[in-house]
């Protein structure tokens, strides 16, 4: 969730550092700080904030010859955890014996779950501590193990860590020498000439090189200018793949788009044909996912299809679970993905289980899969960045193909996931149940629907001029029912994410059962009134909802003007199937919740107390 990014090489550390700070901002974070190791000595600035309070803080650092000059540095955004957004809780944390000169600097993401532990023994050891972080306990317990080699001190000090750690650490004594390690939290190394850029992210490394290693749980690399030596934490050496990112550093940037939301929104026609470019064969109606390594005989062989997933994930995978449901007539589940572990699963070797998560790296995601591998179970990731540890780990998947989304409110990587688990469904269903025929209609329209989204986005500005009416609701509901509710789920989160109006989403049927009572005037209902199964039921509801004076706002199939009649606003999507729908009726409620959160003036691209990358339980 916190971000990382390192330098070692022969230009001044300074200005990469803070570029990659920036590069890194939309990840969420609330303090910022840089460690640069120059004239035998290493040098701490950190700021709560923005990562320009830093850089004021520091001064004219282009011109500093003592302390910025230097060619070896670490730098970190934070997202709190441990104690609040302060100065002294931001990193780097340095550490010495004596509490003056720092000897040790350190920057990690994760959770040093015993650092209480560690951070009793080294107070009875005499050291003075500064912040309330758990990492302080970490740079500390590297400093006490210190002795002139920085690897052996951090692999030492790892082996009594119990936790997460993606880490960056210097010594003041080594000055051409930085260790990174990873557990749980990702390190990227970029390869350059003569020069190693690390991040936790990649976004950080695109405007320098494309070759990155990603680092396994329990390695340690030793970095030195242009040199890599990567180890394990018993210092056996190993060999890492070299990797390229496979999109430009444009595709990280505004564009000219107000935000990166809005960007993302109107990428997805784009995103969504690169999710399904080269996968559908409409001739034999199925899909190609060459990824999951499942042939039709193993197909049929599968008892099960369990989705795992967290928040915009969890929603996509609901989804899923009606396609292959109602396609294959397949069993199929979804699982809290943050549940699945600590409940002891019933799954085994006739069960498939698709981990889904945007980055690859979501924490409770990663857990749950390696607890179906240990039950048994097939693993495949549906992730959007390639050689992301859940992508290597499960060793089959699917990737997306969104692109980078660098706004923290996920769009086009939810409804790229949603086309991919709709092609899963369609090739599960064509290897059991589904006809020749059905299974072109169905790929066909899988086709459709980057074209439908394009229709759906010419009402921009329609969306925009209604969403004027919604700013000064504090509280709304979301329902919908079959494969809308999912949506109502979606949209609920990206109206609470981003604008902060308090919302609930709610199978319409279950709105009778509690949550009616407290609809009045100042309680709007979205409701999803798509041609479809149970569209008449939901109109039911609509009338229940505006004979106790709730306002309505209705997604509704285009021309339809029973839905249209019984709706306060409404927004128009082109006719599809109800699988399909999900995805128009989702982009219009993406644009609806941004309009509503640019009126009010909210952080659209980067949200109080949010994450875009959730790498801690």
């Amino acid at each position: 969730m916190c971000g990382i990014i390192a330098y070692s090489g022969n230009r001044s550390a300074t200005p990469i550092l803070l570029n990659g700070l920036r590069k890194l901002e939309y990840r969420g974070y609330d303090s910022a700080g840089i460690a640069i190791h120059s004239n035998n000595s290493i040098h701490i600035y950190k700021q709560e904030g923005k990562v320009e309070n830093l850089v004021k803080s520091i001064g004219d650092y282009e011109n500093d010859s003592t302390h910025m000059s230097g060619n070896l540095g670490i730098a970190h955004t934070r997202w709190a955890t441990h104690g609040p957004p302060t100065t002294d809780n931001a990193h780097p944390h340095g550490a010495s014996a004596s509490g003056e000169e720092h000897n040790i600097a350190l920057v990690h993401n994760g959770i040093i779950e015993n650092y209480r532990a560690l951070k009793s023994r080294l107070e009875g050891e005499g050291r003075v501590f500064h912040s309330d972080t758990d990492s302080e306990a970490l740079s500390h317990l590297i400093d006490s193990y210190y002795d002139g080699d920085l690897a052996k001190a951090v692999s030492t000090a790892l082996k009594e860590v119990q936790g997460t750690f993606g880490i960056a650490c210097l010594a003041k004594a080594d000055p051409g020498k930085m260790v990174v390690a990873r557990r749980g939290s990702p390190i990227v190394i970029g390869l350059g000439d003569d020069e190693t850029i690390i991040a936790s992210d990649a976004s950080a490394i695109i405007s320098h090189t494309r070759q990155v290693i990603y680092l396994d749980d329990n390695d340690v690399a030793v970095i030195q200018g242009g040199k890599v030596d990567i180890r394990t934490l018993d210092a056996s050496p190993v060999v890492r793949d070299i990797a390229d990112i496979d999109w430009s550093e444009d595709a990280a940037e505004k564009g000219g788009y107000e935000h990166y939301m809005l960007k993302e929104i109107f990428e997805q026609p784009t995103a969504i044909s690169n999710s399904i470019r080269g996968r559908i064969d409409t001739d034999r109606g199925t899909s190609v996912l060459a990824g999951l390594q499942l042939e039709p005989r193993d197909i049929v062989d599968l008892q099960r299809l369990v989705i795992i997933g967290c928040g915009t994930s969890m929603n996509g995978g609901l989804v899923g679970e009606y396609a292959v449901e109602d396609f294959a007539g397949m069993l199929s589940e979804v699982e809290q993905a943050a549940e699945f572990r600590y409940r002891n699963p019933i799954v085994g070797s006739k069960d498939m289980v698709v981990a889904i998560s945007q980055s690859g790296e979501t924490a409770d995601t990663l857990a749950a899969v390696r607890e179906a591998q240990c039950k048994g179970a097939l693993v495949a990731g549906l992730v959007n960045v390639v050689g992301s540890t859940i992508a290597r780990e499960t060793g089959r998947g699917i990737y997306l193909h969104a692109g980078p989304e660098i706004s923290v409110a996920s769009t086009k990587a939810f409804t790229c996931q949603v086309s991919v688990l709709l092609m899963i469904a369609l090739k599960f269903a064509r290897s059991r149940r589904l006809s020749h025929e059905e299974g072109i209609k169905i790929a066909k329209e899988i086709e459709r629907i980057p074209e439908l989204v394009e229709e759906v986005l010419k009402q921009n500005d329609h969306i925009a001029k209604l969403a004027e009416d919604f700013v000064d609701y504090d509280n709304m509901f979301y329902i919908g029912r079959g494969y809308l509710y999912p949506v109502a789920l979606e949209g609920a989160l990206k109206i609470k994410e981003i604008s902060y109006i308090h919302a609930e989403a709610y199978h319409a049927a279950e709105l009778k059962h509690g949550p009616i009572a407290l609809l009045e005037e100042s309680m709007p209902v979205v409701a999803l009134l798509n041609e479809g199964p149970g569209k008449e039921k939901t109109l039911g509801n609509v009338e229940e909802c505006r004979a106790r004076k709730s306002p309505v706002l209705g997604v509704i199939t285009a021309g339809d003007e029973e839905a249209k009649i019984n709706c306060d606003w409404y927004i128009e999507v082109p006719a599809s199937p109800h699988y399909t729908a999900t995805i128009t009726s989702t982009v219009a409620l993406q644009l609806f919740s941004y309009h509503v959160a640019r009126l009010k003036g909210c952080p659209i691209d980067q949200p109080r107390n949010l994450a875009k990358s959730v790498t801690v339980e």
